[in-house]
């Protein structure tokens, strides 16, 4: 077998210390995952992230370190001088330290990371943490997507938010050159107003095309006065972000070359987006491709007592929740200002870009999937013209069982499933002498209930790995359903296993040459 390299994964790995336990997914620590593949074979090997945050937790045996969906307060048994210490502390909330979302690359140097300003330095063959990084040393800003973007030569963009200092809050992109050791060479591209000067739009990830960076700013809001006084008001950081459906939202398409937005403003109908699938340029048309929600709902779901319910409840529980929709706009870069008011500027497209009376331009997407979250692509395609997509089919269970991969030049679909087989996202990796777009394999992790004998809503150890090969029924686009279950993976020794099989699929594309590292949401391939 042709693969061989390490996939690095990362994600929630402890939800409870000493007597203290967490509330929600999003808080659990961080546990990086191995994956080396060679000769057919798979070693697999994990270590807690050591950072500052699990240090603390540990030394104090209780958690000590407010996360997302858990605000933690004074141990009571402390003396008064240590509790006003800690309270002290809380007026300007410094953020946790927990990367548990992503393993990400600047340079030639691995980095775990979550959303806020540190990340920690991981080595990757060990899995060793090898320290702690402030993005506020390097450039002004208080918040980071732990999804960046790599361009062909390996130069790595990114964008965060700063919302502490001497100004309105801004939204920064930066570059860090792929020659570099690290953040040494940080490069700011630009900075963006925020529309609210309190309420700053949140941002999971953002898009990339050639020439273009393409950023969502959604009515999905981080209030900053909520989140000053959070700690004093008894609730949690998660708490802060609140949708705004009577909005609208922003499209800004920024230069990467020059740092120069594109004059035109393009709006859309309010949603909530997580993840971009994919960009690109096209005929004078910037293609953006994501997958968005019709409320914010989702994170509710994922409070453990809720994800801890028996399977009929969990369903009753949760299906008024608004379904994953993957999307397609058209922003078109030249804009006729004589046509009148209405006029739409797109032509044989089922999405629309009308003009409006202020110059600006209304966007309606297109619809391509619906019940597809945790995108992924062959990344040799990432800004360029693409034909396929991959991801977890979110149905009605509060466990994916399904993974697909989606045609856009059909319109149809594949779907991949097996018995008391539950899979991850899945990360695509072009097959050396690739011809084809979707020439390559899907790896991903799959925990088993009846290996683990606990329910699979629980959060679960990693049991198996499986690569199998995708079923060959074809299904007309797009279905209506879904469903979400993470499942994390236990520290244990390295484990040696056989992928089951492999996973192939034929069609026709443009050629893409074999990528020496790949990274998506949670992890990072490199071989």
């Amino acid at each position: 077998m042709w693969l061989k390299g390490t996939l690095l994964r990362n994600g929630p790995g402890c939800f409870s210390v000493g007597d203290s336990s967490y509330n929600h997914w999003f808080d659990g620590m961080s546990l990086i995952h191995s994956f080396t593949f060679s000769k057919g074979e798979v070693v697999y090997r994990s270590k807690f992230l050591k950072s500052e945050t699990h240090k603390r937790n540990m030394a104090a045996n209780r958690i000590v370190v407010s996360e997302f969906g858990t605000m933690i307060y004074p141990d009571p048994c402390k003396n008064i001088f240590s509790r006003a210490f800690t309270h002290l502390r809380n007026a300007i909330p410094d953020f946790t330290d927990n990367n548990l979302i992503n393993v990400i690359r600047y340079g030639d140097q691995y980095y775990a990371a979550s959303e806020v300003n540190y990340i920690n330095q991981i080595d990757p063959a060990t899995l060793d943490t090898l320290g702690r990084t402030n993005y506020r040393d390097h450039i002004a800003l208080n918040l980071a997507t732990a999804h960046p973007h790599y361009d062909d030569e390996g130069n790595t963009y990114n964008m965060g938010t700063a919302i502490l200092g001497w100004t309105t809050p801004r939204y920064v992109i930066f570059k860090v050159p792929a020659q570099t050791t690290g953040r040494s060479q940080l490069q700011k591209v630009c900075s963006i107003p925020c529309r609210s000067s309190l309420a700053p739009g949140y941002f999971h990830s953002f898009g990339m095309t050639g020439r273009y960076l393409v950023f969502v700013e959604q009515p999905f809001k981080l209030h900053i006065p909520q989140l000053a006084s959070a700690y004093f008001r008894g609730a949690n950081w998660g708490s802060c972000l609140k949708f705004h459906p009577d909005d609208q939202t922003v499209f800004h398409l920024i230069d990467r070359h020059t740092g120069k937005e594109v004059e035109t403003r393009f709006y859309g109908d309010a949603m909530v987006v997580f993840h971009h699938i994919n960009a690109y340029e096209e005929g004078g048309v910037v293609v953006v491709d994501l997958i968005s929600y019709s409320d914010s709902n989702l994170y509710q779901m994922f409070y453990l007592d809720n994800l801890r319910q028996e399977t009929p409840d969990y369903v009753k529980t949760n299906q008024g929740f608004s379904p994953p929709t993957c999307k397609r706009f058209l922003l078109p870069l030249s804009v006729d200002k004589d046509v009148a008011t209405g006029t739409n500027l797109l032509t044989d497209s089922r999405a629309e870009a009308r003009l409006q009376k202020d110059g600006s331009v209304f966007c309606t997407p297109e619809v391509l999937f619906q019940g597809l979250e945790l995108p992924a692509i062959n990344y040799k395609f990432n800004g360029k013209k693409y034909r396929y997509f991959y991801g977890s089919r979110m149905e009605w269970s509060p466990h994916p069982n399904k993974l697909a991969k989606v045609d856009l030049e059909t319109g149809t679909h594949l779907e991949w499933e097996e018995a008391n087989c539950f899979p991850s996202e899945p990360v695509f990796v072009a097959s050396p002498d690739a011809v084809a777009e979707d020439d390559g394999k899907n790896q991903w992790r799959s925990p088993s209930p009846q290996e683990t004998g606990r329910s699979p809503a629980d959060p679960l150890s990693l049991q198996g790995w499986c690569c199998p090969a995708w079923s060959r029924r074809t299904r007309p686009s797009p279905p209506s359903c879904w469903s979400w279950t993470p499942t994390p993976g236990r520290r244990s020794a390295g484990r040696r296993s056989t992928p089951a099989s492999t996973s192939t699929s034929t069609a026709s594309s443009s050629p893409p040459a074999h990528s020496a590292a790949r990274r998506h949401r949670g992890r990072c391939y490199t071989g």
